[in-house]
């Protein structure tokens, strides 16, 4: 969301992040000009971009900064949906990096005034070599966007010369603030490395994902592949016993026909087609087999490939990677490699069974755990709904008894 008296602003800009370098940067009325969707950016096309709203000082040193995310259609505009009041959350952006005007007002995930705005931003990069204040910074010195920089006024002031006591104490406030503002910043780098460690967890998550269903895929078509040609197997077996049967039949036909005169040349045509259509048969059996036997043995390597070098499962299976999952009542779980499978079918099953629990008693607990309140019902069907105390271990928890008020325990 852009005022338009805010865009009007000459010190504030728009920076387009690519990795750590600035892609394309734009004053803030132009930004808003995308916004309206007068124009749109064909290069950008369904995209979700990284961009920072950047707040100028008169002497052009960085005032605020806000990282936030914006979408971009498959024509290149900017979502129509998108209002975020980033300007607002500006002015209300707690201290950050000193970026040459003294600690700046920033706005980003893990420090966002609103916690209801925090999946809509981003955290900058603090480590070295892909820094993003200084990124910024370096691309405000250049100042490609032709900002005026307001002029110092000079004022007569007269100096007093202070006495050392005072010197002294100026020179500890100092080193104070400075303590102070390194501290924020450590802090804030922590926060940002916490939050990308849970950015590339759940993005492990999700790519293993999507290997164990293509997996799954894959050994669905075998299963279904292997049911088939077994249907075909069993018809096959069935139609070479009902010829057999026939053969053996026509056998004692041509036995009895051999002792009636002038029957002997057709009895003979007649077991040579047969023979034939036997012998057809008994090929396309033995082809049949063949290929069950080879897709079984395609099953039994899929089932036991060794994952390609360094893939996710590769990593997760020589354990160079762990998988953790958290669950409540149970913490964080480091998954074996070989409970991945049975993890991602039905993780609360898998956490119920490591509190010792079944999978409905489990649920129960967590529902009281997340939602502490009696579940009394009276005869109209009214919940209760008095808090009550939380019991914080599944297997302390006892249905009907810790879910209910004091009054309805009785």
């Amino acid at each position: 969301m852009v005022n338009a008296s805010q865009a009007a602003d000459v010190h504030s800009a728009v920076f387009f992040m690519d990795g750590a370098q600035v892609a394309r940067q734009m004053r803030l009325s132009e930004f808003g000009a995308f916004l309206d969707g007068y124009v749109g950016l064909s290069d950008l096309a369904e995209t979700d971009v990284r961009a920072v709203l950047v707040n100028l000082n008169p002497d052009l040193t960085v005032a605020s900064l806000v990282f936030f995310r914006i979408w971009f259609d498959e024509e290149g505009r900017a979502d129509s949906n998108w209002n975020i009041p980033i300007e607002a959350l500006a002015e209300k952006g707690a201290k950050g990096p000193d970026m040459g005007g003294g600690p700046i007002r920033l706005v980003c995930r893990s420090q966002c005034p609103d916690s209801r705005l925090a999946e809509e931003l981003w955290d900058p990069d603090m480590t070295p070599g892909s820094n993003h204040f200084q990124t910024i910074r370096k691309t405000v010195d250049a100042n490609a966007l032709r900002f005026r920089k307001a002029e110092p006024v000079e004022e007569n002031i007269p100096v007093l010369t202070p006495a050392a006591p005072l010197e002294s104490q100026v020179d500890g406030s100092r080193e104070r603030a400075r303590m102070a503002q390194l501290l924020r910043e450590h802090r804030l780098r922590i926060k940002t490395l916490q939050s990308v460690q849970r950015d590339s967890l759940a993005d492990l998550q999700r790519e293993h994902r999507h290997a164990m269903q293509a997996m799954r895929g894959e050994m669905a078509d075998l299963e279904q592949k292997h049911e088939r040609l077994r249907l075909t197997n069993e018809q096959l077996k069935r139609r070479l016993s009902e010829r057999n049967e026939q053969y053996l039949s026509m056998q004692e036909s041509m036995v009895e026909g051999d002792a009636e005169p002038g029957k002997g040349s057709s009895s003979d045509a007649e077991r040579v087609l047969l023979q034939e259509q036997l012998e057809r048969k008994q090929r396309e059996l033995e082809l049949r087999d063949e290929k069950i036997v080879a897709l079984e043995q395609e099953n039994y390597e899929l089932k036991h490939r060794e994952p390609p070098e360094d893939s996710l499962l590769h990593h997760l299976r020589s354990q160079t990677v762990f998988l953790v999952a958290y669950h409540h009542g149970v913490g964080h779980i480091t998954l074996p490699y070989e409970d991945i499978e049975t993890y991602f079918r039905n993780p609360l099953a898998y956490a119920a069974e490591r509190c010792g629990m079944n999978e409905p008693a489990y649920k129960e607990w967590l529902a009281h755990y997340e939602n502490p309140l009696c579940n009394h019902k009276d005869d109209a069907g009214s919940v209760c709904g008095e808090p009550i105390m939380r019991v914080t271990q599944p297997a302390e928890f006892q249905s009907g008894v810790d879910d209910r008020c004091d009054v309805h325990k009785a």
